[in-house]
């Protein structure tokens, strides 16, 4: 039975029995992985105070040739990222990009972009480098893109009219089509979010714009806010499910 150690993101865990823990990693060398910790709530030894969502771990697991999950050997804990574990809001945010991740990657699909993109976002989190609703959008436009549901702010879905062409500030997205709509081609489509065209080119300079620069520029606050609601909207639809912590995140935003 083969012996793997890897970097990994720990993005879930559930109790399994009275001492085991069922753990969900986003490993750098194997993509997602779900593993199971024998005795690790009682184990003082090796998993005390390591198997925390959202750590950076080394770890070691054995695979087995037969029915049923690796088996978590050992886990050294490199990031803990404790000011994201102690701030309920950084906590909200980081749930909700390490749900996404979830959902969308498979067991076992390598995926070495997105691991450093997650942690980077999360360096960045618990570092108070930008503010956590920037740090949202800049994470799900280049989630988006790497998962291939990138959306269409470039021009019309249908006629293909380039956004700058179009006459009106606000211009309408089709959650549907993925993509922007001139006036000319809005159909019947309940799906449908309106933004303006300065969120538009924001969020398309989110997409690959450099992070030291991204510390430095004011952005605009209407026009994050704007943004936040629209990839908060968009990305679940295209997931085809929407997050439990999205929920949560959302609540604690109206009660703040």
């Amino acid at each position: 039975m083969p012996i793997i150690s890897t970097p990994a993101i720990l993005l879930r865990r559930i109790d399994y029995g009275d001492h085991d823990l069922i753990v969900t990693l986003f490993t750098f060398d194997g993509g997602k992985i779900s593993a199971i910790a024998k005795s690790a709530k009682k184990s003082t030894k090796r998993f005390s105070g390591v198997l925390e969502i959202f750590s950076v771990l080394n770890v070691v697991y054995r695979t087995s040739q037969r029915k049923g999950l690796p088996v978590l050997q050992a886990a050294a804990l490199k990031h803990p990222f404790q000011h994201i574990r102690g701030d309920i809001k950084k906590t909200a945010y980081a749930s909700y990009w390490a749900e996404l991740i979830n959902q969308w990657l498979e067991e076992g699909e390598k995926q070495v972009q997105l691991y450093l993109l997650f942690q980077q976002v999360l360096d960045k989190l618990d570092q108070d480098h930008l503010p956590e609703e920037t740090l949202s959008i800049l994470f799900q436009m280049r989630f988006m893109k790497l998962s291939g549901f990138y959306p269409n702010l470039e021009h019309c879905s249908v006629c293909r009219t380039g956004m700058e062409k179009m006459r009106k500030n606000r211009i309408t997205f089709d959650l549907v089509k993925g993509g922007l709509l001139c006036e000319k081609c809005i159909s019947g489509s309940l799906n449908k979010r309106s933004l303006s065209k300065g969120t538009i080119k924001q969020l398309r300079w989110f997409e690959s714009g450099d992070w030291t620069k991204a510390e430095r520029i004011r952005f605009s606050l209407p026009a994050i806010q704007e943004g936040q609601e629209f990839l908060e909207a968009f990305v679940p639809y295209h997931l085809g499910k929407e997050p439990r912590s999205l929920k949560f995140l959302r609540r604690l935003r109206n009660d703040q």
